[in-house]
């Protein structure tokens, strides 16, 4: 299998070149996202198998105030890449997020339930969730969520960095979801484009790790598999204000992906110890 990923220095983007190095990536210097006619140029150019999308505006906060740019980048470009595979008739896989949904309810969202997200760079993924169905041709849309690695800027990485120089941390504890380590996510896209490579059908699917835990739960295994000691309290996400208003509830269902790729979710604690050995 020939393959096509945007993105190559984002987590997932570094994974999936560790995962399938022979693959052809492709970073902002060949394909901007916010000039979508140059990803459709570049799947054009390179006719592979299939392509996969791990770029986008990722920047939750910023969104608020470039709302446009992040609807281009996160909206309009997989859009263009989906109409370019259709035309050409690849398998077109995309990943999504946890915030097109609003959080609301405490049962782990469903990928057929319908869609409300309540910040800006949910918007923007809705839009290019359905502008990549609306393409109409063979395609995965894969939300996922929380998402770690040993790489960049992420909770994981920003927790140890705070728990060099603080004893003590306040942590939300009223949002919850399921960790996501970035080369489970990679393995993953990459199973799923095989078997699409193949001729199996696509659709939307949920992939995170498990067990569901808040970002306090998340904070106290990091200090505990790092060994630093950091006591953690617990607060509401109404005395951390952010721009963006998050979902509470980030659970996401993931029954469908098991039943039709055979993928297992990963225990995100495992990869966890994993990436704090490598980061300290």
């Amino acid at each position: 299998m020939s393959l096509l990923v945007f993105g190559r220095t984002g987590q997932l983007g570094i994974a999936l070149r560790e995962a399938a190095p022979s693959a052809l990536f492709l970073g902002r210097d060949l394909a901007d996202l916010s000039q979508p006619e140059t990803c459709t140029s570049a799947i054009y150019a390179a006719r592979p198998s299939a392509v996969i999308n791990a770029a986008a505006y990722t920047e939750v906060d910023r969104a608020e105030e470039e709302e446009a740019l992040a609807h281009v980048v996160n909206g309009e470009a997989p859009g263009a890449m989906a109409r370019a595979c259709a035309e050409l008739g690849i398998p077109f896989l995309h990943v999504s997020t946890d915030y097109t949904f609003d959080g609301k309810g405490e049962c782990p969202h469903r990928p057929e339930e319908p869609i409300s997200p309540i910040n800006a760079y949910g918007r923007s993924k809705a839009a290019g969730e359905a502008a990549v169905r609306s393409a109409g041709g063979a395609h995965a849309i894969l939300r996922t969520s929380w998402v770690f690695s040993a790489s960049g800027n992420n909770f994981v990485t920003t927790m140890l960095r705070l728990g060099r120089t603080r004893s003590q941390l306040n942590v939300v504890d009223d949002q919850i979801g399921g960790p996501t380590p970035a080369r489970a996510l990679a393995e993953a896209l990459l199973q799923m484009a095989d078997a699409m490579v193949a001729g199996q059908d696509g659709g939307t699917y949920h992939f995170a790790g498990v067990p569901a835990v808040s970002w306090k739960g998340f904070a106290r295994e990091t200090f505990a598999c790092s060994g630093q000691v950091v006591a953690v309290y617990g607060i509401p996400s109404s005395e951390y204000p952010t721009l963006a208003q998050r979902p509470l509830n980030s659970q996401l269902d993931c029954t469908s992906l098991e039943e039709d790729f055979s993928i297992k979710l990963p225990d995100w604690r495992v990869a966890l110890a994993r990436v704090v050995k490598e980061l300290t």
